[in-house]
């Protein structure tokens, strides 16, 4: 096993939200320098109207430094990010622009590549029941639109290469989900046992099963286990600020590739 942990933390100071982490190795070592995996940091603030936020993730194995530089101008309806590398300047370029139209929200999102001057345009509206998203490039088109009528709700992905629908109906305490494409079928049954339990089965069109258990501890806490047997098993616990997530393979009854993540948010 490989296990790793994972720690972040947020603070304010002045007119700057700081966000903060590490990754690091969770095996014994006499050499503390090869704990590190990824250490990282946003830090947020206003300039002139326009909300600014800079993050840089630092990959110690690499030594390659990933920069992400966001500005957004509500007024305007209009954000901007720019994707970079300390070592190989930007790498991709895009923007955001709303438009209202009669109560209905329009955005127009194009994005360029530095790396391999490719270009896309991403364009979305919604009017509140109907969301239509058209995704386009020179080598590809997507369309996805999303109906909700209440207690269901359709999604239809196409591209020319493929199709799939998701249906989302629920009735009370029972919800079920239905996603089918031409490569294969998924169904997920979620149950409501009591006010605090739920149990979530989930089958595919290729026999594969996972079992989720989700139990509400109050105060907005939760804990949710997901085994999915011969490949993985899962569980996330919320309590307060803290989350806290434990990964691992899972062969029979071996498990492998385990990794513990926690996470807390922090103000002073």
């Amino acid at each position: 096993m490989d296990p790793t942990l994972s720690w972040s933390g947020s603070s304010s100071t002045g007119d700057m939200d700081i966000e903060y982490g590490v990754e690091a190795s969770a095996l014994p070592t006499t050499d503390i320098a090869s704990l590190p995996r990824k250490v990282f940091g946003t830090v947020k603030t206003s300039v002139a109207g326009w909300g600014v936020s800079a993050g840089a993730t630092k990959t110690m194995a690499t030594g390659a430094t990933d920069i992400t530089v966001d500005a957004s101008n509500d007024d305007a309806d209009l954000s901007v990010q720019v994707v970079a590398t300390a070592d190989g300047g930007v790498d991709t370029i895009s923007a955001t622009k709303g438009i209202d139209i009669d109560g209905a929200s329009l955005t127009i999102t194009p994005t360029y590549s530095v790396a391999t001057e490719d270009a896309d345009v991403v364009v979305a509206y919604d009017n509140g029941d109907t969301n239509v998203e058209l995704t386009a490039s020179a080598d590809s088109q997507e369309v996805v639109v999303t109906h909700d009528m209440g207690d269901t709700s359709i999604q239809l992905t196409a591209s020319k290469d493929s199709q799939e629908v998701v249906v989302d109906h629920s009735m009370g305490d029972t919800s079920v989900k239905l996603t089918a494409s031409a490569d294969g079928q998924e169904v997920t049954i979620s149950q409501a046992i009591d006010d605090a339990n739920t149990i979530s089965p989930t089958i595919n069109s290729d026999g594969d099963i996972s079992v989720a258990w989700s139990r509400d501890l109050g105060d907005d806490n939760s804990l949710t286990a997901t085994v999915k047997p011969d490949d993985s098993i899962a569980v996330e616990w919320k309590d307060d600020n803290w989350t806290a997530n434990i990964d691992a393979g899972l062969s029979g009854t071996d498990i492998s590739g385990l990794s513990i993540s926690a996470k807390r948010d922090v103000t002073f």
